[in-house]
């Protein structure tokens, strides 16, 4: 017979072995709520800028995808980190960067905005600090690049993030 004080939507005994067990109660917890990996991109260059601001020379970033590795290539290009290293642990891999000092911010966009050639220069004053500083890198049929080659290169893409 249910409770009479308490409005329960399953039977009163369920109740009592849940309070009565806390690490049952527990365990049901945690089957329910788990964490998901939304962006890697994301996940990869938040480790990096808070890295960077707690001073330290490289950091550790897991896991690996080929649109990672090509952002952070793009990146060592013009200076804003060092070396990469790709560490195949036989699972989804991990990679250590070395940091210089010369990253401000850098982040993703989202979502991934489709910019024709004649737009790349709206999208700059909208997400650059100035003209001359910080890079947008697109991904395009021609590869992952930055606003300035695609623009020589005269393709257009999906912007991936800026830094």
């Amino acid at each position: 017979m249910p409770c009479p004080h308490f409005d329960f939507s399953f039977p009163f005994p369920v109740v009592v072995v849940l309070l009565a067990r806390p690490s049952l109660f527990r365990q049901l917890q945690a089957k329910r709520a788990k964490m998901v990996r939304v962006s890697v991109l994301n996940d990869c260059l938040n480790s990096i800028v808070n890295a960077e601001r707690r001073g330290k020379r490289q950091v550790l970033v897991r896991p690996s995808s080929k649109v990672v590795v090509k952002f952070l290539s793009v990146m060592q290009k013009h200076g804003y980190i060092g070396d990469f290293e790709e560490v195949d642990d036989h699972r989804s891999g991990k990679i250590v960067i070395q940091l210089n000092g010369r990253l401000n911010k850098t982040g993703v966009i989202s979502p991934r905005f489709n910019v024709q050639v004649s737009q790349i220069e709206n999208w700059v004053a909208l997400l650059l600090p100035a003209r001359s500083f910080g890079k947008i890198i697109l991904t395009t049929s021609s590869g992952i690049m930055d606003h300035e080659e695609a623009r020589r290169k005269h393709v257009g893409g999906k912007i991936l993030g800026c830094e």
